[in-house]
């Protein structure tokens, strides 16, 4: 069996493993100095004016553009133990919604929320035989020119 052999306590291998330390403390603070100078990365594009109220009609829009003849989109929206079922969508503004529907006893209702605080519920589901199937009405802000 090979003995093996250290080198004595404070020979040659403690500077070179300062001088590996200070080496990788330099390139560290260089790296990092770079990256603080460096133009950030371009992120996501920002939404236009009409923001989340363009994106959430037209996700209701393509859901409802994907239906079959028998089904259709049922929305919800709850607030507390209040629910009603959307039957439309009406944006006065970009920024504020007024949801339309009926709540479990048939009443109607509407809500009025600022669009970035809307959380929905929708499903697809399948119409009674003989029955027309629903679609949820959509009203965009009017364009001002």
């Amino acid at each position: 069996m090979e003995r093996m052999t250290f080198p004595a306590p404070g020979a040659g291998m403690i500077a070179s493993r300062e001088m590996a330390l200070a080496d990788l403390t330099k390139q560290l603070a260089k790296e990092a100095l770079l990256n603080a100078t460096k133009e950030p990365a371009p992120g996501p594009a920002a939404l236009g004016p009409e923001g989340i109220g363009n994106v959430i009609l037209g996700q209701i829009h393509a859901m409802q553009k994907a239906l079959k003849e028998d089904e259709e989109l049922a929305v919800w929206f709850g607030s507390g133990a209040d629910r009603i079922r959307v039957l439309e969508i009406y944006l006065p503004s970009w920024k504020l919604a007024v949801l339309t529907g009926h709540d479990a006893e048939r009443n109607l209702a509407r809500v009025i929320s600022p669009v970035d605080a809307l959380q929905l519920i929708a499903k697809v589901v399948k119409v009674p035989a003989g029955a027309k199937p629903g679609r949820i009405g959509l009203v965009a802000p009017k364009i001002k020119e």
